[in-house]
C-alpha cells in the first residue's frame, strides 16, 4: 500500500492534525496480518509555544527526546502507568512537535483489532465496547498493539505507516455518509495555562442529512 512520504510530515503541526483525518494507519503485526483503521480524531502539540507539549520550551529528556527527531516518526509514551497513546512527529528535526491520535475507527473485518482489546471477537461485544471500540489514544494503542517498544518506529517503514485512499492501495472509498470537520480546546490538559483554550483538537462528525 502507498504511504504518505516523509515531506507529509514536514509542515505545519497544526495543519497536518486536520489533514490526518479520514486517512488510515496500517499496524504489520510481526505474526503476520494488518490491522487497519481510518483516523477520526486528533490533536496538535507544539513545543514551542504550547504549554501542554512534553517538550514546551525545547525541554529534551529521555522521554521526549523523540519529538526532537526527523518528521514521520512514531512517538509513543505511556499515560497514568497504563494507557499508550501514539503521536506522529512534525515538523522540521530538532523542532518538538507531534500529532496525538486521539481516535479512529476499524476498516473490514474487525476481530483482529478486538481480541487485543478485549480478548474475543467484534460480535461479542456488548453495544457499550462497540461504541467505544477506538474513541481514545489508549484504546487506540491496545487495538494496534503498539506499546513503548515501537517508540521512534519510522512511519515511512512498513510496519507502521499511514495511507491515503488509493485505488491501487486496497483501501476503501471514503464513508458515503456525508462528514464535516469540527475543532475545538484538547482534552485533559488542565495544567497548560493558556494552552488550555487552544483549539487544536480535530475531529470527524457525520453531517445532518436535514
Amino acid at each position: 500500500m502507498a504511504r504518505l512520504p516523509r515531506e507529509f510530515y514536514l509542515g505545519d503541526t497544526v495543519e497536518i492534525a486536520q489533514q490526518l483525518l479520514g486517512k488510515y494507519i496500517v499496524r504489520r503485526l510481526p505474526q503476520g496480518g494488518d490491522l487497519v483503521c481510518r483516523i477520526t480524531e486528533t490533536e496538535a502539540y507544539v513545543g514551542r509555544c504550547d504549554k501542554a507539549c512534553h517538550a514546551y520550551g525545547y525541554r529534551r529528556t529521555a522521554r521526549t527526546e523523540t519529538l526532537f527527531a526527523p518528521p514521520g516518526h512514531a512517538y509513543i509514551y505511556l499515560i497514568y502507568g497504563m494507557y499508550h497513546c501514539l503521536n506522529f512527529v512534525t515538523e522540521p528535526e530538532g523542532e518538538p512537535a507531534a500529532v496525538l491520535i486521539r481516535g479512529a475507527e476499524p476498516v473490514g473485518n474487525p476481530d483482529s483489532i478486538s481480541l487485543l482489546r478485549f480478548s474475543r471477537p467484534f460480535a461479542q461485544l456488548t453495544p457499550y465496547q462497540r461504541r467505544h471500540f477506538l474513541d481514545g489514544p489508549g484504546k487506540l494503542c491496545k487495538g494496534l498493539s503498539l506499546t513503548k517498544v515501537e517508540n521512534g518506529m519510522d512511519l515511512t517503514g512498513d510496519t507502521l505507516f499511514v495511507c491515503d485512499r488509493a485505488e491501487d492501495g486496497g483501501l476503501p472509498s471514503p464513508p458515503t455518509v456525508p462528514e464535516k470537520m469540527c475543532r475545538g480546546p484538547r482534552i485533559g490538559i488542565d495544567y497548560a495555562q493558556e494552552a488550555v483554550e487552544f483549539p487544536w483538537r480535530f475531529w470527524l462528525e457525520k453531517e445532518d442529512k436535514k
